[in-house]
């Protein structure tokens, strides 16, 4: 039978209580309590659901969510396109909106829906909304029309 020096049958157990997860070193949370996106792996998908039902409400977003709410990319998009408007890939304001199934995609950092625009007569649109997960707050990182 070989001996182990001492130090290296040491080594192992100071590997596992380096990557133990010690008390008081918990995630941090924000003003309500919760563990922030970013610390957590980003944004779910209930969350980014949530967000772009609110973000689009009824018939597109409100002023407040148009300079609040979206990147700086989307702000620079309707600077450049003065003949629609980017967040909705519309002319005109929809009679409804309605949000599809989010898809979250951790190792790319991004969650989408398809969003469905409504028109007189059952005419319907679509396109994507994009997130950024770690976005803080939470806000349209980008928007591709279908066509």
């Amino acid at each position: 039978m070989k001996l182990m020096p001492y130090s290296l049958g040491v080594l192992p157990l100071t590997l596992l209580a380096l990557l133990a997860p010690t008390p008081g070193h918990a995630a941090p949370r924000d003003g309500d309590g919760a563990v922030p996106a970013a610390a957590r792996g980003g944004h779910t998908a209930a969350e980014i659901t949530r967000f772009l039902s609110e973000f689009y409400g009824d018939h597109g977003p409100s002023d407040d969510g148009r300079e609040n709410q979206v990147s700086q990319v989307l702000k620079d998009k309707q600077k450049e396109d003065t003949d629609a408007d980017v967040l909705l890939c519309a002319e005109n304001e929809p009679e409804d909106i309605g949000i599809g199934p989010v898809t979250v995609a951790q190792a790319a950092g991004i969650g989408w829906a398809t969003v469905t625009t409504h028109w007189g007569s059952e005419t319907t649109d679509t396109f994507t909304a994009y997130v950024r997960l770690d976005s803080q707050p939470i806000r349209l990182d980008d928007v591709i029309c279908a066509g």
